[in-house]
């Protein structure tokens, strides 16, 4: 029984990173930019102008983090009786098609139109693939910390990016699906 499960969680875990890989595969077919195309790659990068989700990671990576959590309490409700790795693969699988559909012509002009990000022009794939893993990230944190913990540093996650960028995975859904004009001026006027 003990193997099975085993056997199970590594497919669950093989499979994550196959999803992973097919959304690498997609997005260069979508012709995104592989890395940022100023020519380098940043581990970190705190400014807000036009390197923003070009770089491995940025403000927006703690939205991934908190995606984790939420993909984690997802996968724990629809697949209780699956070993962390099909879990996983879950919420790979979703973050993953976020990233696609998030850097579609439709939703970067969305973005354009509806949030602050007038010249955002998409993720380059490094980027992409970072979002990826600082989703994993936080489900792994998720399935290991308690929940009182995962709330604390969610909500910790979500004022930090407020108070340095104005933004935060909160806002960002809302101002996506209902833009409110002041909103937008408050963070433009950082």
């Amino acid at each position: 029984m003990a193997r099975t499960r085993k056997g199970r969680n590594r497919r669950g875990l093989l499979l994550a990173a196959l999803i992973a890989a097919a959304a690498c595969a997609l997005l260069f077919l979508m012709d995104r930019p592989p890395i940022c195309t100023c020519g380098r790659v940043e581990l970190w990068h705190g400014a807000l102008d036009s390197g923003n989700s070009q770089h491995i990671a940025d403000w927006y990576s703690l939205s991934h983090v908190i995606h984790g959590f939420l993909f984690y309490a997802l996968a724990h409700w629809l697949l209780r009786r699956q070993p962390i790795g099909m879990r996983l693969a879950l919420a790979v699988a979703l973050e993953a098609t976020q990233e696609v559909v998030e850097n579609s012509p439709v939703i970067i002009d969305r973005y354009r139109k509806a949030t602050i990000a007038l010249g955002y022009s998409g993720d380059s794939i490094v980027n992409s693939m970072s979002d990826i893993a600082m989703m994993a990230a936080g489900f792994l944190f998720a399935w290991r910390a308690p929940l009182w913990a995962t709330i604390i540093v969610a909500i910790a996650l979500e004022l930090l990016a407020l108070w340095v960028i104005r933004d935060n995975l909160t806002l960002n859904i809302l101002m996506l699906s209902w833009p409110i004009e002041a909103v937008r001026d408050w963070q433009a006027a950082l």
